[in-house]
């Protein structure tokens, strides 16, 4: 791996941040971030990734190879669920191990924007499609997880309820924002877009490091109970990332030749949801334990991802 691509990482003021975010909670302080103004903060920037998505998409033709990268995407978010489940559920309950499968197999939007800072720095222009399979790849791995709960719970008589939740992570507030945002920016006039451009674009990054020390403290506040579980989902949340992200990264030489979105495609694949899955998990399947499979992917994969991952996932996707 390229040593200084990872020490640059390691300097990005967005990932410096979260980590002030942890130190602040450790060192006892009352440094907060209102959950209004971060919840303001997180929705501002699915709207600006999906509107700049949907600028870029509307440059694009929606070609075979595009649905293909559609597709793709959606697969992965099929087939993670599937094995990481029951991998999960040699360390934890069913409820657990379906969550786990779930945020695993689903996507961390935050982790996607930083990707794509991380490719500007490159120099990289990635393609606004990737925005679309983002967005696709938010339900499939909650509803495989609500589905794979149902099975070895085997509650029959849930069945029905189970259709609700499945409109919930279809209807779900980040999926929609996202989708919707791509779809107006695809939509709008040029000329018109243009009058937004400062506030998707300049204000981007300042928001970005701002919602990363909020997730630092929210991080940090969870640390203690979760080092209680034991070794194995340290493990987990360290080395499936990392796995997920390289092997789909070079199955993704096959899908496009455009090694930026070779590069996303592995982002994705190894980035873990943190918001849109525990919502629909606390709905869904209440008694699956958040403080477990949240910092897993928060504090854990999330950290290993925009450090270590990003420089591996950049040099097999410039293979």
């Amino acid at each position: 791996m390229n040593s200084t691509l990872l020490i640059n990482n390691l300097s990005n003021p967005a990932f410096l941040f979260f980590l002030l975010g942890i130190i602040a909670v450790r060192l006892k302080s009352d440094l907060e971030i209102p959950s209004n103004s971060a919840k303001f903060i997180s929705l501002y920037l699915l709207f600006s990734i999906g509107f700049k998505g949907g600028q870029e998409l509307a440059h694009e033709s929606i070609t075979l190879d595009v649905i293909i990268a559609m597709l793709f995407g959606m697969f992965i978010s099929f087939i993670i669920p599937l094995y990481t489940f029951f991998i999960g559920k040699r360390f934890t309950s069913v409820e657990n191990a379906a969550a786990i499968a779930a945020s695993y197999g689903s996507v961390s939007a935050v982790t996607f924007v930083t990707a794509a800072s991380y490719l500007e720095f490159q120099h990289l222009h990635w393609h606004g499609h990737m925005v679309a399979v983002m967005a696709l790849m938010e339900f499939p791995a909650i509803i495989t997880g609500l589905l794979l709960y149902a099975i070895y719970q085997n509650q029959r008589q849930e069945q029905i309820a189970y259709k609700k939740h499945i409109q919930h992570a279809l209807t779900n507030g980040s999926v929609l924002l996202i989708v919707g945002s791509l779809l107006i920016g695809y939509f709008s006039n040029p000329q018109q877009a243009e009058g937004i451009k400062p506030f998707t674009n300049d204000l981007f990054k300042g928001f970005l490091a701002i919602f990363l020390l909020y997730m630092g403290i929210e991080s940090g506040k969870k640390l203690d109970t979760f080092f209680k579980n034991g070794w194995f989902p340290i493990l987990f949340a360290i080395f499936i990332p990392l796995l997920n992200g390289a092997f789909f990264t070079y199955v993704a030489h096959w899908i496009t030749p455009d090694s930026a979105n070779r590069f996303m495609f592995g982002i994705l694949a190894a980035s873990a949801s943190y918001i849109a899955v525990p919502a629909a998990m606390q709905l869904a399947i209440p008694k699956a334990n958040a403080g477990l499979y949240l910092p897993m992917a928060l504090t854990l994969s999330f950290p290993i991802n925009i450090t270590i991952g990003m420089t591996l996932y950049y040099q097999i996707a410039q293979l």
